[in-house]
């Protein structure tokens, strides 16, 4: 195994479920990862322990730590365990108690997670997008302003732009450091306005994600999502994350090229969620590259990426470029 000074550095940037999916394929390698999580959840364990500690909801930032850890899976089990009977506790996991816990002892959400990460012997570093507490709103396409990323879904109203609040935030001097030196840097998947962009709106980290040499890859999301991206094509999604950032970037898109119906043995597909159509003509004015794989499966009657085989195709892609993988 190389060493550490001589491994390829990976960024990853997102949130929710679809980042710790991939996250645990990718641990699997030996790269020097790194894991850029947005802050931007508002409901849930999260949202009431923004307002009990004031600190930045540790949800997302819990979901990638347990996927990176290399620990017992009872420790893993543990860490992810969500109360259900007490009052105090009903619906808290342990991992957001533990971490506002460790934030209170530190006096730094950074440093808690970067402690916390030490006792799950993680594989790579996981970086808060902001160390403070930040809000995410959004206009919807008639001009209605909504406020905190749980309620934004809710209004299922085609969205015009997010942005947060406040709009100086800065990120953790590492997290620059980490995406200048990127030898690739890996958006999505994941919800696009409540995961992925709350990342790429932290204002240094878009500048640094514009300006750095890593080729950039995009993994589209497999289904549409209600209220967020409800029918939304490969190329609206791109779009979307033009429009925020203020220009093009992205180097590579990667779709899924397997029909969900075949995932059930041949019987037809019916939504929601969708299938996010392949619009391949308009794409193709829109990113250098695009590459059409079979990277989904089936899991308990819900369609997720298929960590192993994406992971596989990133490593691939990071070492030998895309020449024969262009669809």
């Amino acid at each position: 195994m190389p060493k550490s000074g001589n491994l390829k550095k990976v960024v990853v940037l997102g949130g929710g479920t679809g980042l710790s999916t991939l996250l645990r394929g990718l641990k699997n390698y030996p790269v020097d990862l790194t894991a850029v999580v947005t802050v931007a959840d508002d409901g849930g364990s999260s949202g009431r322990l923004l307002d009990e500690y004031d600190i930045p909801p540790p949800g997302d930032i819990r979901k990638v730590m347990a996927a990176l850890s290399d620990v017992e899976p009872l420790i893993e089990e543990m860490f992810e365990y969500r109360f259900a009977t007490s009052e105090d506790l009903k619906g808290h996991s342990l991992g957001n108690l533990m971490l506002a816990a460790m934030t209170d002892i530190t006096g730094d959400f950074a440093r808690a997670v970067e402690q916390m990460s030490r006792v799950l012997n993680i594989k790579g570093k996981v970086l808060p997008a902001a160390n403070q507490r930040i809000t995410l709103h959004a206009e919807l396409e008639d001009g209605t302003i909504v406020t905190g990323e749980s309620k934004i879904p809710v209004y299922e109203r085609k969205i015009r732009k997010v942005y947060l609040s406040p709009q100086e935030v800065e990120p953790l001097p590492e997290t620059i450091e980490a995406i200048n030196s990127a030898d690739l840097i890996i958006i999505g998947p994941g919800s696009l306005y409540t995961s992925i962009l709350p990342a790429l709106l932290v204002q240094s980290i878009r500048k640094a994600v514009l300006s750095c040499k890593a080729k950039k890859v995009y993994i589209n999301n497999l289904t549409t999502q209600a209220g967020e991206t409800h029918r939304y094509t490969a190329s609206e999604h791109v779009q979307a994350l033009y429009d925020h950032a203020g220009e093009p970037f992205i180097d590579t898109v990667l779709l899924n090229g397997t029909e969900f119906s075949a995932l059930q043995g041949g019987k037809e597909w019916t939504g929601p969620p969708w299938p996010v159509e392949n619009d391949l003509e308009t794409l193709q004015q829109l990113v250098p590259n695009i590459v059409v794989k079979d990277i989904c499966l089936l899991l308990n009657g819900t369609i997720i990426h298929d960590s192993e085989k994406v992971a596989k195709w990133l490593i691939e892609y990071m070492e030998n470029g895309i020449e024969t993988e262009q669809t």
